[in-house]
């Protein structure tokens, strides 16, 4: 029986060399070869700074930690998110303020947002940051989102995890930017499953010269200049603490990956454009499932092609879908089970469910199929005739 896994990354022998060569550099943590991704990331995403990080969970907690959060202050996060946007506000003793998400894209819903900040300072809550999710790959609405922000005063920190490269506009009068081009700070994921890996590892940017220094300060134990280079020939073995920092720095070995990767990520987002494609082609007409849609005016990343179950025309439920897509030798995943839902934020804020029904009722409909650029065509039939069989096999 054929396999194919839910994810697999592309890694060629151009990474391969990269990291040999680096191995005999002798150069393995933060070094030249990390400055070097730090600055063509930054370039490549139309900012001012780049900082490398070991991952997008301390992205984000830099990004709060530099513009200021503080204990007892709120910040806005989607429900439909992973555990880490809404964690890094707790690092801060903060509060996040979960908000649903459009039922459009499952990204974050701008008027709910609206309504919930505006009770958060009813309630006397001091809001100061929004967090939008690019869900699966898709640039949120950042125009609302940027109105709501001017008009509560919030700092907007994009979570980028999914989406590089990702570009938006207006309209088709306005130029396209990139994906974080409008924002305090925008953080990007290079996890294993991402659309650039470095294994593990992320980045910070911004055109904000102070946050960018304070970002790049309190990644490496809050020394006052770079540490790599203290080991240079001109470096110097003398530093300073200028505060309690933290240990976040990306290593030269993951960003010689990250270079390549970089590289190649215009030829590999088309790839998965290709195959999303080619998924919505054969599986499209099949009235048990809702598609995804790329809206007006965005260049998707794809780095998820999630669909939605309609099951009240199904005789099984999301979790027997799965696990005969297994039986079938083929992986997949679900993204996500809503923040509110879980028990953290059940027990400590008091949610329930149907607090935020769009994400709620979505969650139990959701299914992430394979999706990476070393697909094959007959892969994506695979994967989309044994969708279509057990559709055809467990219909009402």
């Amino acid at each position: 029986m054929k396999t194919i896994p839910f994810y697999k990354p592309h890694i060629g022998q151009a990474e391969i060399d990269a990291v040999v060569d680096t191995l005999r550099s002798g150069w393995l943590t933060t070094g030249p070869k990390t400055k070097q991704f730090e600055a063509e990331f930054a370039r490549y995403v139309g900012q001012q700074h780049a900082v490398a990080l070991n991952s997008c969970t301390a992205a984000l907690h830099l990004a709060l930690e530099a513009i200021g959060l503080k204990p007892g202050q709120s910040v806005v996060v989607p429900t439909l998110t992973f555990a880490a946007t809404a964690e890094v506000v707790r690092y801060f003793n903060a509060k996040p303020i979960l908000v649903d998400c459009r039922v459009t894209d499952f990204n974050l819903d701008p008027h709910d947002a609206e309504a919930k900040i505006s009770a958060a300072r009813q309630r006397g809550e001091e809001v100061v940051a929004i967090i939008p999710v690019h869900y699966g790959g898709q640039i949120a609405d950042m125009a609302a989102i940027l109105r709501l922000a001017a008009k509560f005063g919030l700092k907007v920190i994009e979570d980028a995890a999914h989406c590089c490269p990702a570009y938006y506009r207006q309209d088709a009068s306005s130029p396209w930017l990139p994906v974080g081009a409008e924002s305090a700070v925008s953080c990007y994921s290079f996890y294993a499953n991402k659309t650039i890996t470095t294994g593990e590892g992320g980045m910070a940017c911004t055109s904000n010269a102070e946050l960018a220094d304070r970002m790049r300060v309190m990644s490496l134990h809050g020394i006052s200049k770079d540490a790599w280079k203290r080991f240079t020939a001109s470096g110097s073995w003398y530093y300073e603490i200028v505060a309690p920092g933290f240990k976040y720095n990306l290593t030269d070995i993951a960003a010689a990956i990250g270079l390549e990767q970089l590289r190649q990520a215009d030829r590999l987002r088309e790839l998965r454009e290709q195959w999303a494609r080619m998924y919505s082609e054969l599986l499209g007409g099949v009235e048990e499932l809702v598609l995804p849609v790329v809206q007006a005016e965005r260049i998707h990343s794809w780095h998820l092609y999630v669909i939605r179950l309609r099951l009240n025309r199904l005789r099984i439920d999301r979790a027997q879908f799965i696990t005969e897509l297994k039986e079938r030798g083929i992986g997949s995943s679900v993204h996500w089970l809503p923040l509110h839902m879980h028990p953290y934020y059940r027990q400590t804020y008091g949610y329930r469910a149907e607090d935020l029904p769009v994400a709620a009722g979505l969650y139990p409909e959701l299914i992430t199929l394979p999706l990476f650029p070393d697909m094959t065509a007959d892969d994506v039939a695979t994967v989309s005739s044994a969708v279509r069989g057990i559709i055809e096999a467990n219909r009402k």
